[in-house]
């Protein structure tokens, strides 16, 4: 079984990434594995640069075949914020609280429905090339965060299709429409 070098030190994102390439015949590893791991600045402009980033890192430190993604939401009111900058829209040290507060303050100037998507762009490199895929969950973002569940914008997001947001799922739920199942399952092809 070969080995894969998932670029992460969240947990979620690691054990989601394992249930999605289950049945690759793959052992996925993560920075977790490892006493020391590259901290990778995302100065990348768009998702897709930020992931490729964390991969090209992650096998000049190990050698191993790397997997990794960048994600975020993206208002179409506001030109795609935050965009790439969704972790630290409010500021660098901001948390999810923050960080909803400003994006909420900023829809503010715009009627309603707020479209968006919850995009994320997921690499693999193995020391020569790289091959990506991009899943994109659709939807709409409201004002009045729901649901305690998940994480960063989910109280905000209901999917299209939909009536609760995405943190008012549960993870199983989620998962199975997610813009990082999407991604990784596109991905998988390439495994």
């Amino acid at each position: 079984m070969r080995q894969i070098l998932l670029a992460t030190t969240n947990k979620g994102k690691l054990n989601d990434v394992r249930e999605i390439l289950k049945d690759a015949d793959v052992e996925i590893l993560s920075f977790l594995d490892f006493d020391d791991y590259p901290n990778v600045e995302e100065t990348g402009k768009t998702f897709l640069e930020n992931a490729e980033l964390k991969v090209k890192a992650a096998f000049k430190q190990f050698g191993i075949p790397s997997i990794g993604d960048d994600s975020g939401l993206e208002a179409f009111q506001l030109n795609g914020e935050p965009g790439i900058f969704s972790a630290r829209y409010a500021g660098e040290n901001a948390n999810d609280e923050e960080n909803n507060l400003k994006l909420i303050n900023k829809l503010n100037e715009y009627l309603e429905p707020h479209p968006g998507r919850f995009v994320c762009a997921a690499v693999y490199y193995d020391g020569k090339e790289f091959k990506s895929a991009v899943g994109e969950v659709r939807g709409n973002i409201i004002k009045n965060p729901r649901g305690y569940n998940g994480f960063g914008y989910d109280p905000l997001f209901i999917p299209n299709g939909y009536d609760i947001t995405t943190a008012e799922m549960s993870h199983e739920e989620k998962n199975k429409i997610s813009h990082r199942l999407n991604a990784f399952k596109e991905l998988k092809k390439y495994l």
